[in-house]
């Protein structure tokens, strides 16, 4: 009977301690500090104007089935916050593969970078990996966008537009 109330009492403590941790992220955190240097290999579509606009960056991979399923979801809010937002997907992948993916179609900034020069500044990890960088280039969110109770929506975007502006 005590090992099954001390088996108990770890799970109970367990729990408590998973629920009380701050949110999952496959990359090392920098909310609220500097963003680095955007730095892309090559522009497959035309290089954006990020000056005085907040800047959603979405590391991806054609192979990686979250990543594609998000990219409907960068698309609007590409669309949603065009006057405030721009949407760069940056790939570690050769050119030709991105440029094969035509389902689903990307409508935002896309670059690639074999080099992985920002993602390994960001220790990724994990795939998809969105920051998003306020106009005075600070993280304002970071993470997987789709990880349960965290997930990134327009009402967190519009959040922090309104409040970093």
């Amino acid at each position: 009977m005590k090992n099954i109330r001390l088996t108990f009492l770890l799970l109970f403590c367990f729990i408590g301690i998973s629920q009380a941790q701050e949110k999952k992220i496959w990359a090392k955190s920098i909310i609220n500090q500097p963003a680095p240097e955007l730095v892309v290999e090559k522009w497959l579509t035309e290089e954006p104007n990020t000056e005085g606009k907040f800047v959603l960056i979405d590391f991806w991979a054609t192979w990686c089935g979250p990543c594609k399923k998000a990219i409907p979801e960068m698309n609007a809010y590409q669309e949603e916050f065009k006057d405030n937002l721009v949407v760069i997907g940056i790939s570690d992948e050769p050119e030709f593969k991105v440029k094969r993916l035509h389902r689903p179609k990307i409508n935002y900034y896309s670059a690639i970078d074999t080099k992985e020069v920002m993602k390994n500044y960001l220790q990724v990890r994990g795939i998809p990996h969105v920051i998003i960088i306020d106009p005075n280039g600070i993280v304002r969110w970071e993470g997987f966008p789709s990880l349960p109770g965290h997930e990134l929506t327009s009402e967190v975007i519009h959040q922090i537009i309104e409040r970093y502006k």
